[in-house]
């Protein structure tokens, strides 16, 4: 072969080899995690960014910064702050229960079943802070505490009854304008029903 058909060849052979070198690749796309701890781009479980988990009909995630007196202490402010919003949404659960209750069976005009409403939610608060559960905790990337508190649905109906039974004993009169057909236990399962006949 002569030196100018192997400088031919060397030369073809370059070529080849830089058109496949700069072919146009695929560039996979980054993986976005469906959930990250906030302030950051860590994964985190996807009940951080409150999606229910299995048998958790009303639940409330809470968080507590890093802190000196330690991690023990850290889950309690978490679990705390997280049962003050399940409070609030079972505050609400509530208000629904009881108005669907008194749509169902024309129990009270609206005036009384908002006197109802508000005698039921004070105790509403107590009986969540009981029924409630610790489900869940993880720690961030930046040392906080994240934490799941919930109630499944027989809690839910626990939960309301008894608010619901210690109203009635509170405050009887308010009870019996608003129902005076039935019975206080019977009032008091059929509202506590209502949520959960919902979920099914």
């Amino acid at each position: 072969m002569s030196k100018v058909s192997r400088m031919a060849l060397v030369l073809a052979v370059s070529l080849g080899l830089a058109a496949c070198g700069s072919a146009p690749t695929k560039e996979q796309p980054a993986q976005v995690a469906e959930c990250v701890f906030p302030n950051s781009e860590k994964a985190a479980p996807l009940w951080v960014c409150d999606v229910p988990v299995e048998k958790m009909v009303v639940g409330a995630v809470g968080s507590y910064p890093q802190s000196a007196a330690g991690i023990d202490f850290m889950k309690t402010q978490a679990t705390t702050s997280a049962r003050v919003k399940l409070a609030q949404q079972m505050k609400v659960q509530v208000k629904n229960m009881i108005k669907q209750y008194a749509e169902a069976t024309g129990a009270g005009k609206s005036e009384s079943v908002d006197q109802v409403y508000t005698s039921v939610t004070k105790q509403v608060s107590n009986e969540t802070l009981v029924g409630s559960k610790l489900l869940r905790s993880a720690q961030g990337p930046d040392g906080a505490v994240y934490v799941l508190v919930g109630v499944d649905a027989a809690g839910v109906e626990k939960i309301t009854e008894v608010a619901v039974k210690t109203s009635m004993n509170n405050d009887r009169a308010l009870w019996q304008k608003f129902q005076a057909s039935k019975a206080q236990d019977e009032l008091a399962a059929e509202i506590a029903k209502q949520k959960i006949d919902a979920l099914n």
